[in-house]
């Protein structure tokens, strides 16, 4: 990932958010301590704010992986562990960075991040489930608040700069870049700053541990993960160092304590899920400079002798290289073993589609849909395949019953949007986009798109009501900053059509 980009999108969301008036800054930081004395640095709409304007910076990037399977997986995981670590007062978003560095990130605002390179480290879910575990418990004890709240002395600048270098850091830049920027701000401060860092570190280990023994999963697989990291990267070879060591630093004494906390519950022993099979299987894939490459990857071994987790993964490299007859093959080998598994479906589905059977694909998605009603991933491929079909008014009636019933997923929501559009509803496209816009942090795109919904022609006075009271509700949530922009920008005139933007 781009080191600019992950410094533009950690400091600019700082600096905006702390150096808009540095009169009204300084002001904040001596209101009276009426609750916790991080919420008199940083309150959680703030933090959610700050996570918003970082978050439209990530997807910006092009890094987010938009893999319904995968997002699926990473969420289930992630929101099972947050159930047993929150008090009901954050709301977890977790995401896939495309990144081989092994690493993943808490955000203001609830965001959690996790890297390709870090699901492939991992030996087992266990191992996985503990990061996100202790990820979460950075947000649910407030570290970045707190961090701002231990060097309040500070100028709010200096301040801003260190904890920008701080989420630099998680976010994957590096060595060199964060270092320059945390050599802005004072040396005493910086040494607090360390210090305060590992505190954190230690507390989210034991949040995250008895988080992850209630969750179900093996307490043990946090240190398991420290402990693997920490003996195949000697200290002395910096550049081989995982990021996910460097800021998140690993000692004996931690991995020993870690360790000694596990103990303390029942362990857990059990299979991976299939979920996190397929998923690692498809970041593997994902690694790859080309499909060639990951498919002479998965054929360099028998496939005789393959677990299913590797099948799968070379039946997607096939994919990927366009060899859907193989393809093809192995699904239906691996649905015959298990036909529980839905990325199985989707995959023959897929493939026989690309080979032009169009009804064998279609019965294929038909038979899953029975299977797996209102299945998130099972229903945005099968729409993207009804697209490719030009059955795009088939598209909107399965994806709305979705929407209708489940909370959607960003790309979801951006795939009914194509779907309407290319059924010829355009303004219920431009509905959507902006419930996208909205879903991603982008507040003035979502009012933009409503606004020029508002100019359809053939708009019925249901929308028009609907439309407008959409706005007037997103309105209270904008800064005054940001209705005197939407005010100077509004459109005077004409309508595009943006549904596939």
């Amino acid at each position: 990932m781009n080191t600019s980009f992950r410094l533009a999108a950690c400091l600019s969301a700082l600096l905006l958010l702390f150096t808009g008036s540095s009169a009204d800054a300084e002001e904040s930081i001596r209101l009276p301590d009426m609750g916790s004395p991080a919420d008199a640095v940083l309150s959680r709409s703030q933090e959610a704010q700050l996570g918003r304007q970082i978050m439209l910076s990530v997807r910006a990037s092009g890094q987010v992986i938009e893999d319904p399977l995968i997002n699926e997986y990473i969420n289930d995981v992630g929101s099972r562990v947050a159930a047993h670590a929150n008090d009901g007062g954050h709301r977890f978003t977790f995401f896939v960075i495309e990144d081989p560095a092994i690493n993943a990130f808490a955000l203001p605002g609830g965001y959690i991040g996790v890297h390709t390179g870090l699901i492939e480290a991992t030996r087992n879910e266990h191992e996985l489930a503990g990061v996100l575990a202790h990820e979460v418990a950075h947000v649910t004890q407030r570290h970045i608040a707190r961090a701002l709240h231990a060097n309040q002395r500070q100028s709010i600048i200096s301040t801003a700069l260190m904890l920008g270098a701080v989420l630099a850091g998680a976010a994957g830049a590096g060595g060199d870049a964060v270092q320059g920027l945390m050599g802005v701000a004072q040396g005493t401060a910086v040494q607090q700053r360390i210090n305060f860092t590992r505190a954190n570190e230690y507390e989210a280990d034991r949040i995250g541990i008895e988080a992850l023994a209630e969750a179900g999963f093996d307490p043990h697989g946090m240190a398991s993960f420290f402990e693997v990291l920490s003996r195949q990267s000697p200290v002395s070879l910096e550049a081989r160092v995982p990021e996910f060591l460097r800021t998140h630093p690993v000692t004996t004494t931690r991995i020993s304590e870690a360790r000694s906390r596990a103990a303390k519950y029942p362990r857990t022993i059990a299979d991976d899920s299939a979920g996190y099979q397929v998923s690692r299987a498809r970041a593997l894939v994902a690694r790859f400079d080309t499909p060639e490459a990951a498919v002479a990857h998965f054929e360099a071994s028998d496939y005789a002798h393959q677990t299913t987790s590797e099948r799968y993964g070379r039946a997607v490299a096939y994919q990927r290289a366009g060899l859907h007859r193989d393809a093809e093959h192995i699904f239906k080998d691996l649905l015959e073993e298990n036909n529980g598994v839905i990325a199985f479906h989707i995959g023959l589905a897929q493939s026989q589609i690309a080979l032009e059977k169009r009804n064998d694909g279609l019965e294929t998605w038909e038979n899953a849909l029975a299977l797996f009603p209102r299945n998130v991933p099972l229903v945005i491929e099968y729409g993207e395949d009804l697209l490719r079909l030009d059955m795009p008014e088939k598209a909107h009636e399965l994806l709305l019953d979705l929407l209708n019933n489940v909370p959607p997923t960003p790309e979801q929501v951006r795939l009914i949007a194509r779907a309407a559009s290319e059924a010829g509803e355009q303004a219920e496209a431009l509905y959507y986009m902006s419930e996208y816009h909205l879903m991603t942090g982008n507040l003035e795109g979502g009012i933009n798109f409503l606004r020029q919904a508002l100019l359809v022609p053939d708009l019925n006075e249901i929308q028009r009501i609907r439309f407008e009271a959409r706005i007037d509700f997103i309105r209270e949530f904008m800064s005054e900053e940001q209705l005197r922009r939407m005010q100077r920008n509004r459109p005077s005139s004409g309508v595009a059509t943006q549904a596939n933007r």
